[in-house]
């Protein structure tokens, strides 16, 4: 007869382990998708949004008005932290995650086909403000969702910054696909590429969210709300719990993203401008820079939440903040000498400072906040730093180069954004390696569903 074995079966913690690597890669490969969808929108902008739908206006008015509309997506997306914010924290992570991709997806195929100025006049302008607006409400909510996709299935505290710097490594991920994508398009359209050529990248954001999609369908809820929910512990109005309870940590949040978020709209954004506009530089030479910087991200953000995991988050994070504020002035030097070689070295270093603080900024802020609070908590305060530095980034940068046509009145913003995030930074309390799934829950006051 025959002997037969039977096979091994997987243990508890090889289980685990399996949930955690799916999580991860369906946070970080929907968090590039929709980082793609909105830097997509950022890069097209600089290049083509100011001639095609505000084609009488002077060349400095066009700009500030197709900047304007871009500021609209950073607008709404506290709006869309709010909203998917409560809804992640009452039916769960994984849910809310679907709804956010498939906003943004959505939008972003629709801007492919806005017809321009010349086509239907200023509704061109306002059609395209109306899907910025829907774009920024659908990466507001899915920040927060990914991050603690992530980081709540991690089980051991020690590795919590590195596994939460996954899904922060679909911003560099997403810029990188945005940028290739309009580079790749560009040369092919040639001559084209303000007529058809710009449109095609939109149009294949909708193959990308069918991929998300699927992926995002096939993970489980994090152990941290499932425990939340079995424990009858979900909050009724989440939102309004947060702020009553914790609006510190909310504030902390909006005010430490400061010199991370604006430095990064003006090396990634407004840079296309200053650079084609007021220096003569190629676009394509801009574009490959901020690609090969979003390359070097790949590695600088997962490695910084390491670091973070070993020396600590504020400390990490307080490191990348001055780095930041001191590398503008460096960054504007390098511009500003015309030679090609050391503008491209200024374009792949820019995004080096921000990786120091992006890798472990998800977890020192999202591991603030208690458990059944931390969707809204951690979403609003991250997306708030949208309308005080990410947005308004590229206007004030504009309006700072029109009024003093110098790079350096520009390193001065970002050296008072830095200094801000620095101060907000050493307020916060430091949760590396400490639990964080129910330890402020017991003796906080709470309205149960």
């Amino acid at each position: 007869m025959a002997r037969t074995e039977s096979l091994p079966v997987p243990t508890a913690d090889a289980e685990h382990a399996r949930q955690l690597r799916r999580a991860v890669i369906a946070s970080t490969v929907g968090t590039t998708i929709e980082w793609y969808d909105f830097f997509l929108y950022s890069t097209v902008t600089g290049l083509v949004f100011a001639q095609l739908y505000f084609p009488k206006s002077d060349p400095v008015v066009g700009t500030l008005q197709a900047f304007a509309i871009y500021t609209v997506g950073f607008i709404a997306r506290p709006i869309g932290a709010a909203i998917f914010g409560h809804y992640g924290d009452r039916i769960g992570r994984k849910s809310t995650l679907v709804g956010t991709l498939l906003l943004m997806g959505i939008a972003t195929f629709l801007v492919a086909f806005v017809p321009t100025y010349e086509q239907i006049g200023i509704w061109g302008a306002l059609l395209l403000t109306l899907l910025r607006f829907i774009q920024g409400i659908g990466v507001g909510g899915e920040w927060g969702g990914s991050v603690l996709m992530s980081m709540e299935w991690t089980r051991t505290n020690a590795h919590r910054g590195f596994a939460a710097s996954w899904p922060q490594f679909g911003v560099p991920a997403g810029l990188f696909l945005a940028n290739l994508a309009v580079l790749a398009f560009k040369e092919l359209s040639g001559a084209q590429f303000l007529v058809w050529g710009w449109r095609i990248p939109f149009l294949l954001s909708g193959l990308l969210v069918v991929i998300g999609l699927y992926i995002r369908l096939n993970i489980l809820e994090t152990p941290v709300f499932a425990r939340l929910l079995a424990a009858n512990r979900i909050e009724r109005a989440p939102l309004r719990a947060v702020i009553r309870q914790q609006p510190k940590q909310i504030a902390l949040s909006a005010l430490a993203r400061m010199g991370e978020q604006a430095p990064f709209y003006i090396f990634t954004a407004f840079i296309f401008t200053y650079g084609t506009k007021a220096l003569g530089i190629s676009s394509n030479l801009l574009l490959t820079g901020v690609l090969t910087a979003s390359l070097l991200s790949f590695v600088a953000i997962p490695l910084s939440g390491h670091l973070s995991d070993r020396i600590g988050r504020k400390r990490m994070y307080m490191i990348g903040a001055t780095s930041t504020g001191l590398f503008g002035f460096a960054y504007f030097a390098l511009l500003n000498t015309g030679s090609n070689g050391w503008i491209f070295t200024a374009l792949v270093l820019s995004l080096l400072p921000h990786a120091m603080m992006y890798g472990p900024q998800a977890s020192l802020i999202a591991e603030s906040f208690t458990g059944r609070l931390r969707y809204s908590g951690a979403s609003l305060g991250y997306q708030l730093a949208s309308v005080i530095a990410g947005g308004p980034a590229p206007l004030i940068a504009a309006w700072l180069f029109a009024r003093y046509k110098s790079g350096y009145a520009i390193a001065g913003y970002i050296l008072f954004c830095a200094i801000v995030s620095l101060v907000a930074a050493a307020m916060f309390k430091d949760y590396t390696g400490r639990e964080i799934s129910e330890e402020y829950d017991r003796d906080e006051p709470r309205s149960r569903a």
